[in-house]
């Protein structure tokens, strides 16, 4: 069994603890190792299960589901980009090049462009002399109807009133902050009479001396419970090596013992005195058959070249008799035969 190897000794501990924290440290390592040992052992089983679930089925089928997945989605959607979409994509781009663009552009430079030059020529020669005058004219009604009475209006009448506005607010201002500070000095006095200096003595007599016994007993227990991790993986790799043993001898050596000592010798007579002779047999019908169908072969070649001699006559152009043969079969010489075969 492939278990997790623990880890080395715990450190020693610090010298110069009391005999509280020596009267926590036993007991608590005592019941944290009853209570970690299951636990330590059902973990390595798990995690053995795992690995073996994970080498011996879920990475075979995930490489098959992520096959499966190529061929029913990614695949499909690559041909259908790349053999339908993107050539009509391209069809799409020349037809609105077509219909579109090239409109627009001729609209543009035949009729828009002339408009627009002669929308120049009318604001450059017309409108803009009218529109200097009507600005001057404007700009000295302005000056004269709104600037001027505001100019008045803000020296004579809004200045002083801001000013007096101005002097009011800072004393406001200097009254509310004398009141807040007073008020403000009143709270913070009883508070710290309260509030402060109770929390304070709580703090320093009664949360911080509890505060170090949890800390000291907190310590242990962790130190407790991580030694006892330490101790459990040792006693949870010697029992998956009993375990190990164990199955090996009662399972594995007496498979492996049937295998050498019985199966291979029956499967060896069987190899020799049955399938041998009968692959022999076998391969004897096979030739046999073979030179069988090439007498056929042969037979039918010379009908039709009798057949095409009684027809048509002997060649004018040979004196000597032309001999068929086959591009697959060899010729007389080296024809196969029971005793030999072809070289």
């Amino acid at each position: 069994m492939d278990l997790e190897k623990p880890a080395g000794p715990p450190a020693a501990a610090p010298a110069g603890e009391g005999c509280l924290v020596v009267a926590i440290r036993i007991p608590v390592r005592i019941v944290a190792l009853v209570l970690v040992v299951p636990v330590r052992m059902a973990w390595d089983a798990l995690v053995v299960a795992g690995r073996f679930l994970n080498d011996t089925l879920l990475r075979p089928l995930g490489r098959a589901l992520l096959w499966a997945g190529r061929a029913v989605f990614v695949w499909p959607f690559v041909g259908l980009w790349r053999y339908v979409l993107v050539p009509s994509g391209k069809g799409l781009v020349w037809l609105g090049k077509v219909l579109l663009v090239l409109p627009a552009i001729a609209f543009y430079r035949h009729v828009l462009t002339p408009l627009g030059h002669g929308a120049i020529w009318l604001y450059a020669r017309v409108l803009t002399p009218i529109g200097a005058g009507a600005w001057a004219g404007a700009v000295w009604l302005g000056r004269y109807l709104v600037v001027v009475p505001a100019l008045w209006l803000y020296r004579w009448v809004l200045a002083p009133v801001g000013r007096a506005v101005v002097w009011c607010g800072k004393g406001l201002v200097w009254l509310v902050a004398t009141v807040v500070t007073g008020i403000g000095a009143g709270l913070y006095w009883i508070t710290r009479i309260l509030l402060v200096l109770p929390a304070l003595a709580v703090w320093r007599w009664v949360l911080v001396p509890v505060g170090r016994v949890l800390a000291v007993v907190a310590r242990e227990v962790g130190d407790a419970l991580g030694h006892a991790w330490r101790v459990a993986g040792h006693i949870s790799l010697a029992v998956g090596r009993f375990l190990g043993r164990l199955f090996r001898w009662v399972f594995v050596e007496p498979v492996r013992w049937v295998y050498r000592s019985v199966l291979t010798p029956v499967g060896h007579v069987v190899r020799d005195t049955v399938l041998r002779p009968v692959g022999e047999a076998a391969r004897a019908v096979g030739r046999a058959t073979r030179q069988a169908l090439a007498a056929a072969r042969a037979s039918v070649r010379q009908a039709r070249a009798d057949f095409r001699r009684m027809l048509l006559g002997e060649p004018a152009d040979t004196g000597k008799e032309p001999q068929l043969t086959h591009r697959r079969e060899p010729v007389a010489p080296v024809t196969r035969t029971l005793e030999k075969r072809t070289e």
